[in-house]
């Protein structure tokens, strides 16, 4: 039977027609030799494989279909150039004879007789012997040379100078203590000046250099530092550029907040104190009171049976100055204070400042040495050449000795207030200790940034092996991206204050700084500070303040009146300040404007439920509530809140309000009426509590305290 089915199908007959037709070229064979009428037909069996259920493929890959991956990437070996035999033996952990067979696939060409010391000074040959022994490599450099450091071109301070080259010098004093506790006008009773009256807001906001001569003749120069918290790192180097600290402390105040951190600082910099008690002559003062609140802080008078001298004055009045003046001098000449005044000059910058008449200068404390006009000095990233030395009272003068504050101009780049003054021999030296600093400070920048750098990228490494592990898990080869693709550059939405900080001296902008730094709420309003600097506002600081939409704020600066008009055309907001708490007021209101304003609920008044009607509107009957207004007023258009006991059980709005059948809009205390609400279901009871409110806008304040 499956013979003939197959057979008949089959394409037999055609097969003997061909061969037929094969014959008649060939008539001398025999035609009937049944060999010619035999054509091999070859037949074979396919053997299909059994298809697996779902269920044997769930149970065989365990949910998911297996994926083959590849094998783990072979080892990575360093190499670098002019390598030996043994060196490449010594990288791949392998023999040298091992080295010697692969030499033979990677260098066919040359006749080099290869030796274990043989350097290969082709990089290629060196890679195709990697390649070969299954490594992959990175080339790094020569782990036995030694990298050379770069030869240190910085200017650095004269050693000690000999005994016999030091000659006296009169003491640096830095009066200190707290706000209004009298120190400037202690100074402009020693130097017979007024310079309080000339101070904004009452308060010294500068570090001040004086050199006052004494009835004795002797000089001492005094350095005034401001006693307001916002000058914490002005009071820091004075305390630092000084031989002797004076602590102000007003009889009526005792110590307070910065007459305690004077003390700190003066410890901090080894420097003796002497104590003035200053307002003597004020009634009812305690002065032995005032010594027992400084005991507390380890500032023992010498009345108390400590080492601390403590002299009662009165500097409004001039009172008991000789005195103070006695215990210095004794002082000083305790000390035995004396310097080279011949060599390089060595200095601090007390304070820097651009003025707008006569440009960069400074206020330069020397310390050794003498500064002259022509000098050449390097202070921090800046430098100059000395044209002009004023005296602290603007008298110009032709040298500096030790321990003289004068103003230097001819600076080519500002310096910092606390840097360091060195005199170098030229200006091709000050460059070049220049060029040394900015690519110190660039390679610590590098050396911060790259911890920044390195936690940025082990975040990329974590969401990419967890990204890599979910798709792994579904068995896929490739996933599609979450969510629509992100813009690269992203709309910051979030509330920020960008501010532009300009100030007449290096000081006052670093304490403004300090304080914007103690800033807190980022996740509120962010602070961000754009740019600062020393000097008048100029056409840079609008082109910046009008990119990023920035607040300039002139700390005692001026504004050129050109500059003025332009800011007022592009809608820049310029401030001037000249007292350093009201600029910081100024910086939290506008915090606080830019904080997001929040909704809140206004109670306009409150209504009992005397009953509950119902009335027909149109075919239908709908509840009215009859209330009498017993608090405020009800208005039609605000919201309602209905609580029954101690549960609100509605809320949302009127449908209708009536009086005496008369739609109004407003009913007031006392007055009886007729409510509908929009939600025609719900009915009140008697004695519940209608409560008519509307939502306002609600501004915050910011909570940052800068600390004073």
């Amino acid at each position: 039977m499956y013979r003939r089915l197959l057979f008949r199908w089959s394409p037999i007959r055609s097969i003997k027609k061909e061969y037929l037709l094969h014959l008649t070229g060939h008539s001398k064979l025999p035609i009937d030799n049944k060999q010619q009428w035999m054509r091999h037909v070859s037949l074979s069996f396919v053997y299909c494989k059994k298809r697996r259920s779902e269920e044997e493929k769930v149970v065989e890959t365990k949910g998911r279909p297996a994926i083959r991956y590849s094998a783990k990437a072979s080892e990575v070996v360093d190499i670098w150039r002019n390598m030996t035999v043994q060196d490449i033996a010594n990288v791949l952990k392998k023999d040298v004879d091992h080295v010697f067979k692969a030499l033979e696939f990677a260098d066919k060409t040359s006749d080099t007789d290869y030796t274990k010391d043989t350097v290969i000074h082709n990089p290629q040959i060196i890679r195709d012997i990697v390649k070969i022994s299954g490594f992959r490599f990175k080339i790094v450099p020569k782990p036995d040379e030694l990298v050379e450091e770069e030869e240190s071109k910085d200017a650095l301070p004269a050693p000690p100078a000999p005994l016999e080259a030091l000659r006296p010098r009169p003491p640096v004093v830095c009066v200190m203590g707290h706000v209004d506790h009298g120190k400037t006008t202690l100074l402009d009773s020693l130097r017979d000046t007024s310079v309080v009256d000339t101070e904004f807001g009452g308060i010294t906001q500068h570090i001040g250099a004086f050199e006052v001569k004494l009835p004795s003749g002797d000089k001492v120069t005094f350095l005034d530092t401001p006693g307001h918290a916002a000058f914490t790192a002005m009071r820091s180097r004075g305390a630092h550029a000084t031989d002797v600290v004076v602590l102000v402390v007003a009889a009526d105040d005792g110590v307070m907040e910065q007459t305690v951190e004077s003390i700190r600082m003066a410890r901090e910099a080894n420097v003796p104190i002497l104590v003035a008690i200053n307002k003597m002559d004020k009634p009812g003062v305690n002065i032995e009171k005032t010594m027992q609140s400084l005991a507390q802080h380890g500032i023992v008078c010498e009345a108390l049976g400590g080492d601390v001298q403590a002299i009662p004055v009165s500097a409004l009045k001039k009172q008991n100055l000789d005195t103070l003046v006695e215990a210095l001098t004794l002082q000083a000449q305790l000390m035995d204070l004396k310097a080279d005044p011949g060599g390089y000059v060595e200095g601090v910058v007390i304070e820097a400042q651009l003025d707008p008449r006569t440009g960069k200068q400074a206020t330069v404390l020397v310390q050794r040495g003498t500064l002259r006009r022509g000098s050449v000095v390097v202070a921090g990233l800046g430098w100059g050449k000395v044209r002009v030395l004023n005296s602290a009272e603007g008298r110009p003068v032709q040298e500096a000795p030790p321990s003289t504050p004068v103003s230097v101009l001819g600076w080519r780049e500002l310096p910092s207030a606390g840097d360091q003054v060195l005199e170098v021999a030229s200006e091709k030296r000050a460059s070049e200790v220049l060029r040394w600093r900015h690519g110190q400070r660039m390679r610590e920048k590098q050396q911060a940034d790259s911890g920044a750098i390195a936690a940025k990228e082990a975040e990329h490494q974590q969401q990419y092996y967890a990204r890599l592990a979910r798709k792994r898990a579904m068995g896929r080869y490739k996933m599609r991206p979450e969510g629509p693709r992100q813009k690269m550059i992203q709309e910051d939405h979030h509330p920020a204050l960008n501010v532009l900080v300009k100030g007449d001296v290096d000081g006052s902008v670093e304490a403004i700084l300090d304080i914007l730094e103690t800033y807190d709420e980022h996740d509120i309003v962010r602070l961000d500070l754009v740019h600062f600097g020393v000097g008048q506002v100029t056409p840079n600081d609008l082109e910046i303040a009008e990119v990023f939409k920035a607040v300039i704020y002139a700390f005692n600066v001026e504004c050129p009146p050109p500059l003025a008009v332009e800011a007022k055309k592009k809608n820049i907001a310029i401030k001037k300040h000249n007292i350093i708490y009201r600029l910081v007021d100024d910086v939290k209101d506008e915090i606080s404007s830019r904080i997001p304003k929040r909704q809140e609920e206004e109670l306009l008044g409150e209504a009992n439920v005397l009953q509950q009607f119902m009335v027909t509107e149109g075919k239908k009957k709908v509840p009215v509530a009859g209330c009498r207004c017993t608090k405020g007023n009800l208005a039609r258009s605000a919201l309602y809140r209905v609580v029954r006991g101690q549960e609100v059980v509605y809320e949302g709005k009127l449908a209708s309000m009536k009086h005496l059948k008369e739609e109004v809009k407003t009913i007031k205390s006392d007055m009886e009426c007729g409510l509908r609400f929009e939600d025609r279901d719900f009915e009140v009871k008697p004695s519940d509590t209608v409560v008519c409110y509307k939502m306002v806008d609600a501004s915050d304040k910011t909570g940052w305290d800068p600390g004073f």
